[in-house]
């Protein structure tokens, strides 16, 4: 891609704010250095991360803090003769340490489900290294005394010199009653050595080594003799400190050495994970989407604002900034843009060429869901005032000179935006020529987007087969632009309209009026209704998309609420279902009080369910959602005004109606309702199934899924899932519960292990589920 196609669509400005929104200095240096991708299957991963990014920054699953950049360390790690200083060592820690926790926070998680969390979890780790990092550096920067053995050693002895001097010199002024000569009541340090801040009055009064005297001269420093001994001894202690401490360091230079492919690897990682929050920041600040881009596409850019414009209004951008549809058909290939002077068309030409180079290089554009562009591996722009006094070149001539240079390089694969092509000569030609390059660039397959006031290239735009024609409109009452952009038209330039609007003087205006007139050219008032019609239409369009927005949003809250009442009611019918088995196996009721208490509940769950549906129990609707004589007793199916899964029991063909099983309740249903269902019984439904034994079908047993649940809710489900079994008279069960960690499955076994009604238990063979499945005998 050209740099001067990205200057020219200001691409540099998008990259500089989307830098300030990285963390780190590292990431904000990258986020400048992001150029267009070469080729699709690079641009792909980059935009799934994205995705991911914009999901988990979302959900605030890790958060980025400053991190230095280590980058200049790499060279030493390659040195054989070169260490690491205290500082490199710490800069180095706090770099592992953030890559540590962005380890814990996203590289958790089923392998294949996530391509980021992937990416996190196999990356290379200098294990070593960060491990010793973080045993030997402390919060404040400085070595553990638990580095190394002599480090400890020593560093006790420094401490146990501190005590000694300090007691030493609160007996020598309290035996001297020295007090009164000290400036201040403690021990200090200079050189390097402890020393008493005597009044310089007084510097006579005790014997010892003058070391050096205060600003204001009104303190000495002095190393009394009796502590001269002892502060020898210290300054050994600190030699043997350092060479200590040196040990380390270069312990831990080894180690960062021997894994320097694993350190470098892992700051990138940090780095670039930045960066994608960064990305995944500015897709808020946009209220921007992921456009899908690949070669087949054609362009769709749907509600696209310009990012600077959304950028500059601040946080209410995206809603203040008017939005364009920038659309093509599949057999399109050009858009021409007309209308008044200020009206939007560069602005458009703008947008469409941004939001391109944005996506093309991993960005998120300002437009709605569903937008979508070609893969373009070119992108050449002509846009304003391009003449040059150096080069003694004038705008025409500097347009044809650049088009000369670029032309063997353009393709079916290339974008071009011509803003005014073919002004600053004679009006005729400069027409007839825009119209002879927009016919090269679709004979080579070419997108394109032109802004003309030309009336030439208007005409073309409407009757040339690959082109599409739109026009910016403007408010008829006030001439003032809309920045709305309108399709399948074309629109005036309204030059004197503008021009009155700016102060030109009306004399001047009347006369220009006069020779229009005279001229004979003046369409104004054919552009002027079309606009009005077109206004129109797009204020109607606005109007009906907001009463379609209004009216899902109401239905989608009847859902909601039906939804919820079905919701209730199952669980309410499911709480007196389990209470009714649980009376039974206490032997509070007989089994026939049993299963007519549970009949009833049946008979009201059927009817409260049509009265909240608005339906007829036992109607049947004039086209069935399934066939109802191919369902067989245990097949699963969806009901589809509850959306929940069921096994069929029974069928009714007279009635059109079949006797389903929905967690643990029965009930009859329409066939109309239901729908074919796919795979195993939802989790925590029971479901009739064929239980194979000993390789052949024999008899019904009862099967519930649990896999997901949590402990708790799973107990209770299983519960009732016997409960209901005993009442029915199954004697075998078979309970899903799945692999995993194994702790679902432990729970279950504990409860069937201290339940009354369990006569005994096992897991299922591996041709059935293996440790995935738990079969049961009851009593």
């Amino acid at each position: 891609m050209e740099s001067r196609t990205l200057s020219l669509l200001e691409f540099p400005k998008v990259l500089e704010r989307l830098a300030a929104l990285a963390v780190s200095e590292p990431a904000a240096a990258a986020c400048r250095a992001i150029t267009p991708f070469a080729d699709e299957a690079a641009l792909a991963p980059a935009q799934r991360k994205l995705a991911e990014a914009v999901e988990l920054r979302r959900d605030a699953a890790f958060e980025f803090t400053p991190f230095p950049d280590i980058e200049p360390l790499f060279d030493v790690l390659e040195s054989e003769r070169r260490g690491l200083d205290l500082d490199a060592l710490v800069a180095l820690g706090h770099v592992l340490s953030r890559v540590a926790a962005l380890r814990q926070a996203l590289g958790q998680g089923a392998p294949g489900q996530s391509l980021l969390r992937d990416t996190v979890a196999a990356a290379p780790w200098p294990k070593k290294t960060q491990a010793a990092l973080a045993r030997c550096l402390s919060a404040d920067g400085r070595l553990r005394d638990e580095s190394s053995p002599e480090l400890f050693s020593v560093r006790q002895e420094i401490r146990s010199i501190h005590q000694t001097i300090t007691n030493r010199v609160k007996e020598f002024v309290g035996e001297k009653d020295m007090g009164p000569f000290l400036q201040d009541d403690y021990v200090t340090i200079s050189s390097d050595r402890y020393v008493l801040p005597l009044k310089a009055n007084f510097k006579g009064r005790i014997p010892g080594i003058i070391h050096d005297y205060s600003q204001t001269g009104e303190t000495v420093y002095v190393e009394p003799f009796f502590l001269v001994e002892v502060n020898n001894r210290l300054q050994e202690l600190k030699n043997e400190e350092r060479e200590a401490e040196a040990r380390v360091m270069a312990f831990l230079t080894g180690l960062a050495k021997d894994e320097r492919r694993e350190v470098a690897a892992a700051y990138r990682l940090l780095v670039e994970c930045d960066v994608l929050w960064a990305k995944a920041a500015l897709a808020e600040r946009l209220g921007g989407t992921i456009p899908e881009v690949a070669a087949q596409n054609a362009v769709h850019l749907l509600a696209a604002r310009h990012p600077l414009l959304v950028l500059a209004a601040g946080d209410d951008g995206p809603k203040t900034v008017t939005p364009q549809d920038l659309v093509l058909a599949e057999d399109q290939r050009a858009l021409i843009v007309t209308g008044a002077n200020a009206g939007g068309k560069t602005v458009c030409l703008k947008t469409l060429g941004l939001l391109s180079v944005m996506a093309l290089s991993g960005l998120p554009v300002p437009a709605g869901e569903g937008s979508r562009l070609p893969f373009f591996h070119k992108v050449f722009v002509f846009l304003g005032d391009e003449q040059s006094l150096e080069d003694h070149l004038s705008t025409f001539t500097a347009q044809i000179r650049h088009l000369s240079r670029v032309w063997p390089d353009i393709d079916a694969r290339t974008l071009v935006l011509l803003d005014e092509f073919g002004a600053g000569t004679d009006p005729s030609q400069g027409a007839a020529l825009a119209q002879a390059v927009v016919d090269g660039l679709l004979d080579r397959g070419a997108y394109l987007a032109a802004a003309t006031h030309f009336p030439a290239l208007k005409a073309y735009g409407l009757s040339r087969p690959g082109v599409r024609a739109a026009c910016m409109l403007f408010d008829p009452a006030t001439k003032k632009p809309v920045y709305r952009l309108a399709y399948d038209q074309v629109g005036a330039s309204i030059a004197l309209d503008v021009a009155r609007e700016h102060g030109l003087p009306e004399d001047i205006l009347e006369r220009a009026s006069r020779y229009l007139l005279l001229d004979g050219g003046d369409a104004g008032l054919v552009f002027d209704r079309l606009n009005d019609l077109a206004l129109r239409r797009e204020r109607e369009l606005d109007e009906l998309a907001a009463t379609r927005k209004a009216e899902a949003q109401r239905v989608q809250k009847l859902k909601d609420g039906l939804r919820k009442a079905q919701d209730s009611l199952v669980e309410e019918i499911r709480n007196l279902s389990r209470d009714i088995a649980r009376r039974h196996e206490a032997g509070r009721l007989e089994r026939k009080e049993a299963q007519k208490a549970l009949a009833e509940a049946r008979k009201r769950l059927i009817e409260e369910s049509a009265a909240i549906t608005g339906e007829t129990p036992g109607t049947t609707a004039p086209e069935a959602g399934v066939d109802l004589a191919s369902l067989a007793p245990g097949q699963t199916v969806r009901i589809l005004s509850w959306d929940k899964t069921a096994v069929v029991r029974e069928k009714d063909l007279k009635r059109q109606a079949a006797k389903v099983d929905i967690g643990g309740v029965s009930l009859w249903v329409p066939a109309s309702d239901m729908a074919p269902a796919q795979g195993q019984p939802a989790k925590g439904s029971v479901a009739v199934t064929p239980a194979a034994r000993g390789g052949a079908a024999s008899g019904l047993g009862l099967v519930l899924d649990i896999r997901g649940m949590r402990a708790d809710v799973a107990e209770s489900e299983l519960a009732a899932f016997i409960d209901t079994a005993l009442l029915r008279g199954h004697g075998e069960l078979e309970i899903i519960h799945g692999k995993g960690t194994g702790a679902l499955r432990r729970e279950v076994h504990r409860l069937l292990k201290d339940h009354p009604q369990v006569a005994s238990f096992a897991l299922a063979p591996e041709d059935r589920g293996g440790d995935g499945m738990t079969m049961v005998t009851l009593k």
